[in-house]
């Protein structure tokens, strides 16, 4: 299960985001924009859809997968 920490250290973490869809776990990744910047999102593996990754004061979390 993916945990997304708050990189700020608040404390917030959230374990795991779902896709409504299909039921399967969203997986972190960076999409790299056209002006070569990058952004952290969550992507379904079934590619139904991709988010935006959560963020916590104003950054976007920190993810670790755990098992």
């Amino acid at each position: 299960m993916t945990t997304y920490s708050c990189t700020v250290g608040c404390g917030m973490a959230i374990n795991g985001l779902t896709c409504a869809q299909c039921g399967t776990e969203l997986q972190p990744a960076i999409l790299t924009k056209d002006d070569g910047s990058t952004v952290s999102i969550s992507k379904c593996p079934k590619e139904c859809g991709k988010i935006k990754s959560p963020m916590c004061c104003g950054q976007d979390m920190a993810h670790s997968n755990e098992n």
